[in-house]
């Protein structure tokens, strides 16, 4: 049987917008409650109608192969792309190669974060 890697399922039905999962994101990478630097994006579609936006982990993994600093890289455990800070340039370019625009310019600037699936342990779900 083949090894399936960690997913984040989003039930929109269940969803009500109430962004807790950025909190949750944000506490456990920030250390404080600050959704900006949140890894998990929620949007408004139309009003009273949020949605969490992550990364699908696509089969072929754009943002990786566009990245000219090598920067970013799979972790093999998870899937999850993890973004090598010391190596980022936050050129933006696996921004534009993601078809969901998923990684994100940190706040202060400066690098490039996505969801990293908190290790396997996702603190969102």
């Amino acid at each position: 049987m083949p090894v399936t890697k960690p997913w984040v399922v989003r039930d929109y039905i269940k969803c009500s917008g109430c962004r807790l999962c950025e909190i949750a994101c944000s506490m456990k990478h920030e250390g404080r409650i600050w959704p900006e630097a949140s890894r998990v994006r929620v949007f408004m579609l139309v009003p009273g109608v949020e949605v969490p936006h992550l990364c699908a982990q696509c089969s072929d993994y754009p943002c990786i192969s566009s990245c000219p600093s090598e920067a970013l890289y799979k972790n093999e455990e998870t899937g999850a792309v993890i973004v090598d800070d010391e190596k980022c340039i936050a050129c933006g370019a696996c921004i534009n190669a993601c078809p969901g625009q998923i990684p994100h310019m940190h706040p202060e600037g400066g690098r490039i974060v996505t969801c990293d699936l908190c290790g396997g342990e996702p603190e969102c779900a």
